[in-house]
């Protein structure tokens, strides 16, 4: 355990202190971000876990369509609702797991903004259902928008959110934005002035604005399109303002002291790369960034064996050695020595004794026992050629990690081991809390 450990040598990235984080009651919020495939799922059940057996009431929110928090967790399930995970918790901590639906998401901001008749009738636009479920930057948004819900509750005092895996590392930060301001009430009156003006004209001008839209929008171009704006602009026109002040209302949420963002990467060079620019991107921001967790990290029990003596090692097993281990003449100067060697009233050959000597050295047995020694020398070599592949991997990570700790010396990183199989219970999800709170891999 590395806890309240900051450092451990110059040439050495800051060690992440996960626990001292996790015990922090100023933390209140947990960001982990980062390029898709790299385990920022895993990593943030993990931390519900671990931050529940610390005595938090924690709630993990995941945008995961692979279920694999629900079923590492023991739930059936997982829904816009947070559940109660069973069986974790100690000293009074919680923890609690939901998984964002995006147009519920977006159902519930219009029910709680508008009166019921109003409600019903965005609900049942066509425009605003391809909005909420197909618009760029939506997803991203409703993960926002369900934070701010959570964060304004007291049932929680730690929320730890696994944002969408983004195909780029600035769509999580300026989604809030781009959809605030598409909402925003003067673009959307833009949008409706060709609605105003009718005929061929307005129709032109709209199908330059609907071309800022996703394709599901692009599709029901026509004189219902119009209709079906003209009713959600509307119905929803006292609403536009609360989304872009919301919108602004988290983004200086995500800036504030009590947040820690957290960038998970693989040790491969496009998740660190990727890991790098999210870094910048944090500082421009001004938002706290905790540290990188740097996951399925290789490290080895044997690693005093270099790559390169695992190797040649190898190769002298399968090539039967550098020397010459067959008889030939070296055979018959063994035999004259020993001969010579050979104690006065030794047994001839011809009595019992001898006959019991050829026995023991009959060909079928010295046949197999060569066998068998060829068969370990095989299977050392090949156990030796895994170890130096194993080695090689190890350098490879160490070099890229050694890369992004160049750019950015002053970020604490927490390295998790890889483990032999994939996550599916509680037991591993703590396995890899432990290795986090340890910040090194084992082995290493």
């Amino acid at each position: 355990m590395n806890e309240g450990v900051d450092t451990v040598g110059l040439d050495s990235p800051p060690l992440l202190a996960v626990d001292r984080m996790l015990d922090d009651p100023q933390t209140r919020i947990i960001v982990c971000c980062g390029a898709g495939g790299v385990g920022k799922t895993t990593t943030a059940a993990a931390l519900g876990v671990r931050a529940a057996g610390r005595g938090r009431k924690a709630v993990v929110l995941t945008i995961d369509p692979a279920r694999r928090l629900a079923q590492s967790m023991g739930i059936d399930s997982l829904d816009n609702t947070p559940r109660r995970v069973e069986s974790v918790g100690a000293d009074g901590g919680e923890l609690h797991a939901m998984m964002l639906d995006m147009k519920r998401t977006f159902d519930e901001i219009v029910e709680a903004h508008a009166d019921a008749e109003r409600a019903r009738a965005i609900l049942a636009n066509p425009f605003y259902q391809s909005l909420s479920a197909g618009f760029a930057g939506t997803q991203e948004y409703m993960a926002m928008e369900k934070l701010g819900q959570l964060r304004s509750r007291d049932d929680w005092d730690l929320i730890i959110v696994d944002t969408p895996p983004s195909r780029s590392a600035l769509d999580f930060l300026d989604a809030p934005k781009r959809l605030g301001s598409f909402l925003d009430g003067k673009f959307i009156r833009v949008l409706m002035a060709p609605a105003k003006v009718g005929g061929r004209a307005g129709m032109k001008f709209l199908n330059v604005g609907m071309s800022m839209m996703t394709g599901t929008l692009s599709k029901l171009m026509g004189a219902s399109l119009l209709k079906d704006v003209q009713t959600f602009v509307a119905a929803m026109d006292t609403m536009f303002g609360g989304f872009r002040t919301r919108a602004d209302a988290t983004f200086r949420l995500l800036q504030a002291p009590g947040t820690a963002f957290l960038v998970v990467a693989a040790p491969e060079p496009d998740a660190l790369r990727e890991a790098a620019y999210f870094v910048d991107r944090l500082a421009a921001e001004h938002m706290p960034l905790a540290g990188l967790v740097l996951n399925r990290v290789h490290g080895s029990g044997a690693d005093q064996l270099s790559a390169e003596r695992a190797t040649a090692a190898a190769e002298n097993l399968e090539e039967g050695g550098i020397v010459d281990q067959e008889s030939g003449k070296a055979g018959l100067r063994d035999t004259a020595a020993a001969a010579a060697h050979t104690p006065a009233g030794t047994p001839e050959t011809g009595s019992p004794s001898a006959e019991s000597d050829t026995a023991e050295n009959d060909p079928e047995t010295d046949r197999n026992t060569s066998d068998l020694s060829d068969t370990v020398d095989t299977i050392t070599a090949g156990l030796l050629r895994l170890h130096a592949e194993r080695m090689q991997v190890i350098a490879r990570e160490q070099r890229t990690r050694d890369r992004f700790t160049s750019l950015h010396p002053e970020v604490a990183v927490a390295e998790v081991a890889a483990l032999p199989g994939d996550v599916h219970d509680l037991a591993g999800l703590r396995a890899i809390g432990e290795r986090l709170a340890a910040g090194v891999p084992a082995g290493a």
